[in-house]
Parts: structure tokens; C-alpha cells; sequence
């Protein structure tokens, strides 16, 4: 599977965490977000727990709060989704700064918003700690179908020529004293996203006759084979470990 260049999420270092195997630290990221959608959503402390778990990773990581923080921003459309829930949902109503505001509304809320930031912020310190070509191998080695991990590395691959293809038709756009504003501009737009699938469709096709030229026969040939010492397991699956334990005494609390 070959190589493509770093994206942006990813932060160039040489910690501890870096160095783990990348199937290694998929699964104890997988492991660790199951823990705490499993968490009762009463136990407020147990969340705090968790997050100081997340920031003894990022520390030894060497991954800035700055650099997690602002990628945080992606989870905005389900932040506004959470504000809605106290005003939409029904059942016992409580007057706040007087708002009234349904309790089991509020409750989804914090659920949604914990829990789903949670779930993120290990989701941006495993792709800051990891590259995407060794994600690829990672869910290769955990027996993800073959189809898929083709999938994601050609959508990876090809991502960034898709996207300077749309720069090339702005710039064209924009050389001819094009503007978008306002209603009159949607034909223009709706038109370049045509082209642009035009042109994806046809690149796609001359790549695919490329690779059949070259041998392919529906799977890519492995290059790297990742391996992991049980030591590595272990350190990888300290954190979702020491989750499970925060999980377990939020039940029985």
C-alpha cells in the first residue's frame, strides 16, 4: 500500500505514542470510546475522569491542547443539536434563568455533549499521533475487509486531486469576472459541480484502466507488515484499561 503525504491533523513527533503500532492504537481508541458510551450519563465525574485520561495522553503525546482544542470545532453541528434537546424534548419541566426546560432534555444534552467530545478528542490525538498510510495498514491488520481499506486509501489518494481540480475551476471562474452572490450564481455553481463530477468520473476511469494495465486484479499488495509486541498491546491499552475501571465504579457508585 503506498505512501501519501502527512494530512492535517497529523503532528510530526517521537513520543511514546507515536511509535506504537497503528492497529494497536486504533483498537484501544475503539476500546476506550465503547467504555464511555457505556458510562451512565448520571455519573458527571466519571466524564471528568476520562478527560484527564485523554490529557495524560495528549501530554505524552506532546500534542498541545491549542492543536486538539481547535480541532474540536467539527463536532459544532451536534453541540447545536445538543442545545435544541432541552427545549424540544417532553416530560418534567425545570425553570432555568426562566427558560423552561425539559429534565430528561437536559439529561441528552450533557449525554450527547460529553460523551461525544469524549469520543472525538481521541478520535484527533489518534489521527495527530498517526499517519493516514498507517491507519490503512492498522485497519488492515485488524482484518477490516480488504474492499474497504481500498476504498478509504483511493478516497485518501485522491482527495487532494478532486480538490485541486475545484481550484483550477474557481480560478477559471474568477479570471472570467465570476462572483458568487446571491440566487443568480446557483446555476453557475450547480454547473461546475457537474463538470467537476464529469472530470472525477472520467480520471477515475483512466486510473482504474492504469492499474489493470499494471497487473491489479482487485487487491493492493502489501508493502509493510505491522507487528506488535505484547508490551506495545499493553501500553496501547492502558487508557481504555484504566476507562473500564472509571466505568465500572460509575455503575456500582
Amino acid at each position: 500500500m503506498g505512501a501519501g503525504h502527512a494530512h492535517r491533523l497529523y503532528r510530526h513527533g517521537h513520543s511514546p505514542v507515536h511509535a506504537l503500532p497503528p492497529h494497536t492504537k486504533l483498537a484501544a481508541v475503539f476500546a476506550f470510546v465503547l467504555v464511555v458510551v457505556s458510562t451512565p450519563r448520571e455519573a458527571m465525574w466519571a466524564f471528568g475522569l476520562y478527560a484527564l485520561l485523554l490529557a495524560g495522553v495528549a501530554y505524552a503525546a506532546r500534542v498541545p491542547a491549542g492543536f486538539v482544542l481547535k480541532r474540536l470545532l467539527i463536532e459544532v453541528p451536534f453541540v447545536a443539536f445538543a442545545v435544541l434537546m432541552p427545549f424540544v424534548a417532553q416530560g418534567e419541566r425545570v425553570d432555568v434563568l426562566g427558560l423552561s426546560l425539559s429534565v430528561n432534555g437536559l439529561w441528552g444534552a450533557w449525554n450527547v455533549l460529553a460523551k461525544g467530545t469524549l469520543g472525538v478528542a481521541a478520535s484527533v490525538l489518534l489521527a495527530s499521533t498517526t499517519e493516514l498510510r498507517e491507519l490503512l495498514l492498522g485497519l488492515q491488520r485488524l482484518k477490516l475487509p480488504p474492499l474497504l481499506v481500498q476504498i478509504a486509501s483511493f478516497m485518501i489518494r485522491y482527495g487532494d486531486v478532486i480538490a485541486d481540480e475545484m481550484r483550477r475551476m474557481r480560478i477559471a471562474r474568477e479570471s472570467r469576472g465570476f462572483e458568487a452572490r446571491g440566487v443568480r450564481s446557483w446555476g453557475v455553481l450547480a454547473k461546475s459541480a457537474g463538470a467537476l463530477f464529469i472530470r472525477s468520473y472520467e480520471r477515475g476511469e483512466r486510473v482504474h484502466l492504469a492499474m489493470v494495465s499494471r497487473g491489479y486484479t482487485g487487491s493492493m499488495p502489501v508493502i509493510d507488515e505491522v507487528t506488535a509486541s505484547r508490551a506495545q498491546w499493553s501500553y496501547a491499552f492502558a487508557l481504555p484499561c484504566a476507562a473500564l475501571v472509571v466505568c465500572l465504579l460509575g455503575w456500582t457508585l
